[in-house]
């Protein structure tokens, strides 16, 4: 019995890798949620078969072991012979040694590696590994015609493209998502041309007839100067594109710009600070100054080390 839980063991262990790398790689849950009726009748069906399989499968390894008990009570000769599990474990996994400084051993010898009266024994090489060895073999023959004379599968390097190019689909739809998802607590300033050319694009079609064309200002404030009727810090500038001053006639935008928009449109707003309007308005609200970045934190050592 104990031999036959060690077999069921083993078969478990090197298949549980298997069953885990199918349930990374596909939901089984999820393709069995998709099944009709008549697929899951035939998957129960062939999970029965199998299951009767494994049944007799380990009802004939009993009746073996029962078998080969009661031969050996009948038969005292046959009670020195080793069992057909031992010498299973003999001839293809464990293997048998030669006696050391035997005759066995000694015809092993390899005398043409001999140097210094130093000889080079050829060392015992367990089945399961020569078996190992022999499949990694057949398997790298097959791999080669399969993938390189027959041209079947990708290679290395398509698969290295294709993988390239679903990190690419991927990183667009990271981009995608973070781009939906910015907020006035989230926003920056998007400094890059392209952003502030679609930013001028979208001032100059919605922003224009209350700002000026400039920025000078019209119905709406000026946004040349540095004075803000709600701050001037790019947070609070988005946060007005958003949601707009419905008291002051300005409305929201964030139902008509996504808020990618909104963020570019923010920033070249933030670039025309400085300029020079052809007809400014008169400035409102509150001077506003960035705020200072913080100074940079300087190694003691290296002061230390240039004052001396």
């Amino acid at each position: 019995m104990k031999k036959l839980i060690a077999i069921f063991s083993f078969l478990s262990l090197s298949a549980s890798p298997v069953w885990a790398q199918s349930a990374e790689e596909s939901n089984w849950y999820t393709q069995l949620q998709a099944m009709d009726s008549s697929q899951i009748t035939i998957l129960l069906i062939l999970g029965v078969v199998l299951f009767v399989i494994v049944l007799l499968l380990i009802l004939m390894i009993y009746l073996m072991n029962f078998m080969s008990t009661i031969l050996k009570r009948e038969n005292p000769e046959l009670a020195n012979e080793p069992s057909w599990w031992d010498s299973f474990k003999e001839r293809f996994v464990t293997g048998k040694l030669d006696e050391v400084g035997g005759k066995a051993e000694k015809a092993k010898m390899m005398q043409d590696h001999s140097y210094d009266g130093i000889t080079e024994l050829d060392n015992f090489m367990p089945p399961w590994l020569q078996w190992v060895f022999i499949g990694t073999i057949g398997f790298a023959v097959v791999y080669f015609v399969n993938y390189t004379v027959l041209g079947n599968g990708p290679t290395g390097v398509e698969e290295y493209e294709e993988e390239l190019r679903l990190e690419a689909i991927a990183a667009e739809y990271r981009k995608a998502n973070m781009l939906a998802s910015i907020d006035e607590s989230s926003v920056v300033f998007d400094e890059s041309s392209a952003a502030l050319s679609a930013g001028k694009t979208i001032f100059q079609n919605n922003c224009a007839a209350c700002h000026a064309a400039d920025g000078g200002g019209g119905v709406g404030p000026n946004l040349t100067d540095e004075y803000w009727l709600h701050g001037g810090s790019i947070q609070e500038v988005f946060k007005v594109v958003k949601y707009g001053v419905v008291e002051k006639g300005m409305i929201p935008w964030q139902d008509q710009l996504s808020p990618e928009e909104m963020q570019q449109v923010s920033s070249f707003i933030l670039t025309l600070v400085g300029t020079t309007p052809a007809n400014p308005k008169e400035p409102q609200g509150e001077l506003f100054r960035p705020s200072a970045p913080e100074p940079s934190v300087t190694d003691s050592t290296t002061v230390v080390a240039s004052i001396e």
